[in-house]
């Protein structure tokens, strides 16, 4: 099995926690995002989508990291512990994965991630949309009185949630006003400290990003604008 990853990506730190926490052995292949790596034919032939993770194993290649972390739970999360089995259960964490990625982190990315690696502003805007996730996120884990993302027990959902969440912290902005996403942030930190460590790995970086913003302007992205 291989993980083209990148080294400061929540989705990619999310898909290295999952493989660790089912002790996978796999090759972790670095794609190096400062020289473009994901924008090559080479990349593009394995995710035509030219976005990071990817995922080889055996005759499967596939990108988008939930559906990474859902092919893990199902083929090697045997016991379900993961990955719920019962249909209920695993709806909830279904649903937790589909709201960071269609709002939580997408928020969080647009806010944190996209002015320190291309031509973006954080605006009030942004600011309002990023508490708007803090502020829902906040609410299910009232609504459910649940210590982790999905319930009272660790799953794939907390995975790419926690990369998310580590990326405010990486600009040093506080959860203070969403008290049970942070005792929910930081019990994970206490209880799994070894991959917790694979998620500080990465704030580490974006860190340093925001006080030292990378120069992309080399890069040729057919989307984003790069900063000049």
């Amino acid at each position: 099995m291989k993980l083209y990853s990148v080294s400061d990506g929540p989705p990619s730190l999310a898909c290295r926690q999952a493989l660790k926490a089912l002790k996978i052995d796999y090759e972790l292949i670095d794609v190096d995002f400062g020289k473009g790596e994901h924008m090559t034919k080479e990349y593009e032939e394995l995710n035509p989508q030219k976005e990071i993770p990817v995922l080889v194993d055996d005759d499967l290649t596939m990108g988008e990291s939930n559906a990474i972390l859902q092919y893990l739970g199902d083929k090697y999360d045997t016991a379900g512990k993961l990955y719920p089995k019962d249909p209920k259960s695993r709806a909830i964490v279904n649903h937790r994965l589909c709201f960071n990625l269609a709002l939580y982190y997408r928020n969080i990315s647009e806010y944190v991630m996209a002015p320190i690696f291309f031509d973006y502003q954080r605006t009030p805007l942004g600011l309002k949309k990023m508490k708007m996730g803090l502020d829902i996120f906040e609410t299910y884990l009232k609504r459910d009185n649940s210590t982790y993302a999905a319930g009272n027990d660790l799953t794939i959902a907390d995975f790419p949630l926690v990369t998310a969440t580590m990326c405010l912290e990486a600009i040093d902005f506080k959860l203070g006003p969403w008290p049970r996403v942070e005792k929910w942030y930081n019990n994970f930190k206490t209880k799994y400290p070894d991959l917790w460590e694979i998620a500080a790995g990465g704030m580490r970086e974006i860190s340093h990003f925001e006080k030292n913003p990378p120069d992309l302007s080399h890069m040729d992205h057919p989307i984003h604008p790069v900063r000049k």
